[in-house]
């Protein structure tokens, strides 16, 4: 989804819609807050349905060193948390990655998402799964519509997007085990 389909989903649900408009409705004060309500609702979404990465990482110690260390964001800037490291022993401790074994490090880590400002283009693409932007609509709605006395909606909103958040399924992936050889119960 886009950041234009993302203002259209939420303007159609609040009935401010306008697709002549040149922000897509005709509400100013709207439109100016549009942008940093969808941010804030992201970065919350994130939290819940994470966003996966990876790289490699070479590492090598110093002369005279058994081990190396490195913060969480020389992996990656927007670094939210990580999830494994493979290929060479070691232990996430805080923010800190202490490496125990020279080599190449598979790093698996979730990341915030690439934030959206007032500058930022109409055909930016979330990185969230669609069930999470489904459910970041009604946040972005509700949060547009607290401060406006007269809109109850703004209410009504908010706890369907509280609803459907504790809903999301944060899970990538479903576990399985193998054991090689069988078991004697």
């Amino acid at each position: 989804m886009t950041l234009e389909e993302m203002k259209q989903k939420v303007y159609a649900l609040i009935e401010e819609y306008n697709e002549d408009a040149e922000d897509l409705t005709e509400d100013e004060d709207l439109a100016m807050k549009m942008n940093s309500v969808i941010n804030t609702i992201m970065f919350e979404v994130a939290r819940m349905k994470k966003i996966p990465a990876r790289t490699t990482m070479e590492i090598v110690f110093a002369e005279n060193e058994d081990e190396y260390e490195i913060e969480m964001t020389d992996i990656d800037a927007d670094i939210y948390q990580v999830d494994v490291i493979k290929g060479v022993d070691s232990i996430v401790i805080g923010k800190t990655v202490v490496f125990h074994e020279e080599g190449t490090a598979k790093i698996y880590y979730f990341k915030y998402p690439i934030a959206i400002t007032e500058d930022t283009d109409d055909s930016y693409v979330f990185e969230l799964d669609a069930d999470a932007l489904e459910c970041m609509v009604f946040g972005v709605a509700g949060d547009l519509l607290k401060a406006d006395i007269s809109q109850a909606n703004g209410n009504i909103y908010m706890q369907r997007y509280e609803q459907l958040l504790s809903r999301l399924d944060p899970r990538k992936g479903l576990g399985g085990i193998y054991i090689d050889g069988g078991i004697d119960v």
